[in-house]
């Protein structure tokens, strides 16, 4: 694509303005927004929020370009988890008492369901419908799958059936243990992804369009940096505008679970419009990449930060989930190992995703 702008002219950064100056616009919004958002402010801070994941995807595209898969997605998948986990932590400080021991779990749980009924239902329903059959490599997918039920079982389960600590808790050598086996899982998946079953991982030759020429290393450093920082004002925002979120979900009468699953929906929002992209353009292997890779990502990395936060700040965390939680996640990764275990998918494997998902937010709305 041409660009005609000062920048590609005179120093070749061959990228759209308008992603360089969202998140700039986005950070000046924050400075000057104070505590109390009156209602055309929230509406100019949603705005400016969309603004900047969409600059934050265009960005996570150019450095996936640049350094080639699977690094490419790993990336997107670990800045987000940071950001992510850095939200998390600062929440459960700053609130102490008032529902933080839960605020992990349902963010964790909520990102979980999101990528695997919602990310992966929207890219296997919508790469269907235009290419009717996608291709993938189902050892790749296989390896992330079983790592994902495991991780997750031990997680946001098991609390639920130990006996050293009353209530769906991990006493603390347990809560130490199972962050410990969390960065097992997770680096371990890592090191295959990017190591020894790389070509597990990589598109195939005839997947997509591969044939544009790389970006220059001035302009992909430029892209990392603003994506980086388009991630941090994605968050920042995100927090800024949960209180009034938070408001229009108790007028509507919905519970406050709902506010986790909003806010984790934002953060997700650019693997998500990343992944339905690839899965648009035929690059299915892609798309998984990011999405099976986010939801290790997600737990692998928050699960052991909580645990340290919580044993040095002194205070308990509840991970485990209740049993229409744990009914409703586990169908959802049994349904996802079935869809992949053909190596090719269909739309009716990404129908069944989305009604799993909407099945999971009515009743996360009508508990």
């Amino acid at each position: 694509m041409p660009y005609n702008h000062i920048l590609a002219r005179k120093w070749n950064i061959r990228l759209p303005l308008w992603t360089l100056i969202s998140p700039v616009i986005g950070a000046f919004f924050l400075a000057f927004a104070g505590d109390n958002i009156s209602g055309w402010m929230a509406a100019l801070l949603g705005v400016s929020l969309i603004s900047v994941v969409l600059s934050a995807v265009h960005h996570a595209e150019v450095v996936a370009h640049k350094v080639g898969e699977p690094y490419g997605t790993l990336i997107l998948a670990l800045a987000i988890t940071v950001i992510e986990v850095s939200l998390i932590v600062s929440m459960m400080l700053s609130k102490q008492g008032e529902g933080s021991s839960t605020l992990a779990r349902d963010t964790v749980f909520a990102a979980i369901m999101l990528i695997n009924t919602g990310i992966i239902g929207i890219c296997l329903l919508w790469g269907s419908y235009i290419h009717k059959e996608q291709i993938y490599i189902k050892q790749g997918v296989s390896a992330a799958l079983v790592t994902l039920t495991a991780i997750s079982v031990l997680t946001l389960v098991l609390p639920n059936y130990t006996t050293s600590a009353a209530g769906p808790v991990y006493s603390e050598s347990q809560l130490i243990f199972v962050a410990i086996i969390s960065l097992v899982l997770y680096g371990g998946f890592v090191s295959v992804q990017t190591v020894r079953h790389r070509d597990y991982f990589l598109p195939e030759e005839n997947e997509g369009d591969y044939h544009a020429a790389p970006p220059s290393g001035l302009t992909t450093a430029i892209s990392l940096f603003t994506l980086v920082l388009a991630l941090a004002i994605v968050v920042l925002l995100s927090k800024k505008l949960s209180p009034t979120i938070e408001g229009i979900v108790t007028d509507l009468g919905a519970p406050k679970s709902l506010v986790g699953v909003i806010i984790a929906a934002v953060i997700l929002l650019p693997e998500g419009l990343a992944a339905i992209r690839a899965a648009r353009k035929n690059r299915l292997q892609t798309s998984l990449n990011l999405a099976l890779g986010s939801a290790l990502a997600s737990i692998g990395l928050t699960i052991p930060a909580v645990a340290l936060v919580s044993i040095i700040a002194g205070f308990d965390v509840t991970l485990g989930i209740d049993t229409k939680g744990t009914l409703l996640m586990l169908l959802s990764l049994f349904t996802i190992s079935i869809s992949f275990n053909a190596g090719r998918t269909n739309i009716q494997q990404g129908v069944v995703l989305l009604v799993i998902l909407a099945t999971y937010l009515f009743t996360t709305i009508v508990p």
